[in-house]
């Protein structure tokens, strides 16, 4: 029998359907009927008929018509929203899906798995289960250190051991000893009561990385979970089952506290959920419509769902991800912008940085080389100016590989950091079970990400910053020698001028966000956590300040193809050719003013998907090949030989590389 989940002005209401041929209008007024029929006052109608309203899908919103057949508007156990005539909104209501909800249409549930151990996850991995192309399973060596680490726990139960957040109360109440029949519902209000996050819900990839990454932690076996308790986890993951986690609480020691939650606030079925099928509601109807049933809490589970530094390292996974992705995009960028403001190579030359070999430094300058060497890729535009009396050219050519460098090599710091970060266990008490103990400690404390997340914000910030600078070359006429702004008939037409203004806008507001969250600390619950990281902030800003980054250099991409446009019919070189034709692929050439907006976020796109280094990544690979010996180690940002063997074949044979 068809059954249909609808909320009707706060309250979920299940209603089943024994005739699928039955229309949405009669499920409107039969979820209105049982909610009057709930309602001392009848919900203030005189009668169903005196109900005006509306039926939408809970998923994408869409409103439905109310004489189409049910079995023709709506899937089985489907969640819809009665809207009735003259409500504001539901006053409960959570817009139904969250930002980026386009990505979310075509979702298909994934049909490979990744082990978790606790020990090998890397942050590629990490971010490749946010975006839900893969489900979780454990290995059999994590199943059995679960095991051991739960009889530990029980062991303490059994015998009435004093031990802190399994026997006893939390934080400045850990010489509470609560008795054994309270110690279930112990777990059941810690959870509750730290749930007390505010602002906007984590978007699903990120809610998911975050689940994943509790998962592995507590795969490693030190935080006392049951196997039953960690296999509902998973269940609940690999059903795309998101709780509501709002972004903005954590002070980053005792770990994540809040956010973490908030996240077991859904496993148990309480607080808010969301799936691809249901969009936002009531976790415990979310959570039914896929046949999960919510997780009763043993005693410590409660502690070791919400105690650790997930939220900090799970968004620092994204952040290290999409830096590494931009700073190596940032080469292809800049070498473009040099091409088009016919600047010399000569400050690329390999003797030059091997006498300061910063790996950074190195690979950038290898990489400028590997786009514009006219003896490997002839180039029409640097062949035009081969004779003319420049020595050299700004700071914001000549140093690319001095400024990128660094940036890169930020990012190889950071992300070893974090990488040691999502194989740790950040519990308190820790369970080791080979000793048959628990030992309260302070690996919670979420100092280490924060500080790289701070340090990866102010490195990669640099990209933007000279990126900026390299568009008003590209937009000034008196540096350029190219028309004003990149536009013909100037003055009718503005062409980038603001375009310039929203990167100088990003660079400035960057400048603030790269203050260290992590310099501040505030004692809280009653000076028993006197000293905390605020690394969730460290996380959250890392991720504007590269956003920001992505967006600059977006900018500065438009700009050089467009400045390519004024050079024709003279050509670049072959990889650089090809970056232009990708872009233009989604924006056409500047002939006159039009809205500009659109574009940026194209080619934004192309960035973050990796379009730009897909495109000459085979070209730069190549020319590695035949100019570095084998034994000469490649700097860890260099991009993975697989990824680049696997590309390289979209390149025809008799193409001249």
């Amino acid at each position: 029998m068809p059954r249909y989940t609808v909320h009707v002005r706060g309250e979920w209401l299940a209603v089943p359907c024994q005739d699928a041929q039955l229309t949405v209008g009669w499920l409107g007024r039969e979820a209105v009927r049982r909610y009057i029929k709930n309602k001392p006052d009848n919900g203030g109608f005189a009668s169903v008929d005196d109900a005006r309203f509306l039926v939408r899908r809970c998923k994408g919103l869409g409103l439905l018509d109310n004489e189409d057949p049910l079995d023709v508007a709506l899937e089985d156990n489907e969640f819809v929203e009665v809207v009735i005539e003259g409500d504001a909104m539901s006053p409960d209501f959570i817009p139904s899906q969250p930002e980026g909800v386009y990505l979310y249409s075509k979702y298909r549930e994934p049909e490979k798995y990744i082990a978790l151990d606790g020990d090998g996850l890397t942050t590629e991995d990490l971010v490749s289960l946010g975006k839900g192309h893969y489900k979780i399973k454990l290995t059999p060596t994590a199943e059995k250190r679960v095991q051991k680490s739960r009889e530990v726990i029980d062991r303490i139960v059994e015998e009435k051991t004093v031990v802190y957040g399994i026997t006893t109360g939390f934080g400045k109440f850990a010489r509470t000893v609560i008795p054994v029949s309270k110690l279930e519902e112990l777990q059941f209000n810690l959870v509750r009561s730290h749930s007390s996050g505010v602002g906007k819900p984590l978007i699903p990839e990120r809610c998911r990385m975050l689940l994943a990454l509790r998962i592995n932690v507590l795969a490693k076996g030190y935080s006392g979970i049951s196997l039953e308790t960690l296999k509902q986890v998973i269940e609940v993951f690999n059903a795309s089952c998101l709780p509501y986690v709002p972004e903005k609480g954590t002070v980053g020691a005792s770990g994540d506290l809040a956010p973490l939650s908030h996240l077991a606030l859904g496993l148990i079925g309480e607080g808010k959920m969301w799936s691809p099928k249901s969009g936002w509601a009531d976790a415990k109807y979310v959570l039914a419509a896929h046949g999960l049933k919510p997780i009763v809490l043993k005693p410590k589970e409660g502690l070791a769902l919400i105690n650790g530094t997930q939220m900090i390292t799970s968004l620092g996974c994204e952040a290290v991800e999409r830096a590494s992705a931009i700073a190596r995009q940032a080469d292809i960028v800049a070498a473009l912008t040099l091409e088009v403001l016919k600047g010399t190579t000569k400050a690329f030359d390999t003797d030059i940085h091997a006498v300061r070999p910063h790996r950074g430094q190195v690979e950038v300058a290898f990489r400028f080389r590997s786009l514009l060497d006219s003896d490997h890729h002839p180039s029409e535009i640097a062949e035009s100016h081969r004779f003319c009396d420049r020595v050299q050219d700004a700071y914001t050519l000549r140093c690319c590989p001095q400024v990128h460098g660094v940036a890169n090599d930020t990012i190889a710091f950071v992300k070893n950091i974090i990488t040691t970060e999502i194989n740790s266990a950040t519990d308190n008490p820790m369970v080791f079970a080979s000793r048959g103990e628990t030992i309260s400690g302070g690996n919670f404390h979420g100092e280490y990400p924060a500080k790289a997340l701070d340090y990866l914000a102010i490195g990669v910030h640099e990209l933007a910053a000279i990126s900026e600078r390299r568009i008003e070359r590209l937009c000034n006429p008196s540096l350029s020698e190219l028309p004003a702004f990149l536009v013909a008939e100037g003055g009718l037409n503005s062409g980038f001028m603001i375009a310039h203004c929203t990167a100088a806008a990003l660079v400035s507001e960057n400048k603030a966000l790269c203050h260290p969250s992590s310099v501040d600390s505030l004692s809280t619950s009653a000076a028993t956590e006197d000293h905390v990281s605020m690394g969730g902030w460290a996380a959250r800003k890392a991720l504007r300040v590269i956003e920001h980054v992505e967006q600059v250099l977006a900018i500065e991409l438009l700009a050089a193809c467009q400045g390519i446009e004024f050079l024709r019919p003279l050509k670049t070189t072959t990889p650089l050719e090809k970056v232009y034709d990708l872009v233009r692929s989604v924006v056409r050439p500047w002939i006159k003013d039009r809205f500009m907006a659109p574009d940026i976020e194209a080619a934004h796109r192309l960035l973050v998907e990796q379009k730009v280094w897909e495109v000459a990544a085979p070209y730069i690979e190549k020319y590695r090949m035949e100019h570095i010996p084998e034994s000469r180690p490649v700097s860890p940002t260099a991009f993975s030989l697989e990824f680049l063997h696997r590309k390289s074949s979209n390149i025809p044979e008799s193409e001249d590389l």
